[in-house]
């Protein structure tokens, strides 16, 4: 939770005020022209406290926008660590992601995503938090804390999905003992036990090898040169909160991310926004539009997708919104040997639902 504290006054501060209101009282008692009854001084003395008054309100108004100023750039400060820029390029692989919340002023909302490259690959999760804006952070910085430690830590994709399930576990408790101190955490009254996170865990290894798993969140679409195409029709597990996760996950085989290819990673906000007539955003016929010509950069592709969001929705989303976009910049070359051959490759097709 991001905490904002606000400053005592300074002596600076408080001598403007101090001036104004000894020029008033000044005026009242030691004027000679304020102990007269006449209309003529009775317009001077309004005058003169209109203008103390005019000055004060001024003053009053100037100090809360530099404290508002300050607070805002301390909250940007905070919003930029919780879910902090990604690099331009991931071991081969180009990045890009941009997040839109649906509370204005706000920087970063229920939305989550990181990529970090470990020595199991590039280890992706994008996320979405019931509820949207400043409500849902302290649930996106326990998740994203927790990832980035278990990235690294953990050789399964599915123990790094355990671990966050246990941070997510963790932060509802706290929470629920924050706010409800009297009440048990498991009591189904408690609001925060409603609570749930959709997850989508992806890891890319060094020959595009693509392994994923997913709780309840939409699949990326895959960005070929035929065309675009989810990248598995799998059902997804439930979403992190509500329901245990199984003792054992192994992370479903979704085929290769080929040189050229792309992966562009989103929340449902993005498909479930809607315009003034109440139709639903596009987002494949979108990013079918954007790769017709020749194979777009990640940020061009973030640049058309929410170009085009803007004009639907009329600048303002419903609910959050967050695009990742990975591009494979990889050689060729580095992946004809496990392909079993030279000359142009097929696309393996992904595994069986079990």
């Amino acid at each position: 939770m991001i905490r904002i504290k606000a400053r005592a006054p300074t002596g600076r501060a408080a001598v403007l005020p101090t001036v104004w209101g000894a020029v008033a009282v000044g005026y009242k008692f030691g004027c000679p022209l304020a102990q007269q009854d006449g209309l003529g001084a009775r317009i001077v003395t309004s005058a003169v406290f209109f203008a103390v008054g005019t000055g004060l309100i001024f003053h009053v108004r100037r100090t809360l926008l530099h404290e508002l100023r300050l607070a805002r750039r301390a909250a940007r400060v905070a919003e930029s660590v919780v879910l902090r820029p990604l690099p331009p390029r991931l071991d081969g692989l180009g990045v890009a992601a941009a997040q839109l919340s649906a509370d204005r002023g706000a920087c970063v909302g229920g939305d989550l995503y990181e990529a970090v490259a470990t020595e199991h690959g590039v280890r992706v999760v994008m996320g979405d938090v019931r509820g949207h804006g400043l409500a849902a952070l302290g649930t996106v910085a326990a998740l994203l804390g927790s990832f980035r430690e278990a990235a690294h830590d953990e050789p399964e994709l599915g123990r790094v999905l355990h671990r966050l399930d246990r941070a997510l576990g963790r932060h509802l408790r706290e929470r629920a003992r924050a706010e409800h101190p009297a009440q048990s955490a498991a009591d189904p009254d408690n609001p925060v036990a409603e609570e749930f996170v959709t997850v989508l865990l992806l890891e890319i290894g060094r020959d595009g090898d693509v392994r994923a798993l997913n709780c309840g969140h939409p699949w990326p679409y895959l960005l070929t040169g035929a065309g675009v195409d989810p990248l598995t029709h799998a059902e997804p597990l439930p979403p992190l909160g509500p329901f245990p996760l199984p003792a054992e996950l192994e992370a479903r085989s979704c085929g290769r991310l080929l040189a050229g290819e792309s992966l562009v990673l989103f929340t449902d906000g993005a498909e479930d926004a809607r315009d003034g007539r109440g139709r639903f955003f596009a987002l494949r016929d979108v990013l079918r539009e954007g790769v017709r010509e020749h194979p777009p950069s990640p940020q061009a592709i973030l640049r058309t997708v929410f170009g085009a969001l803007a004009h639907h929705t009329g600048e303002q989303p419903a609910d959050d919104v967050a695009v990742l976009v990975l591009s494979n910049d990889r050689k060729e070359a580095r992946l004809s040997g496990a392909r079993g051959g030279a000359g142009q490759a097929t696309r393996p097709q992904p595994a069986p639902h079990r």
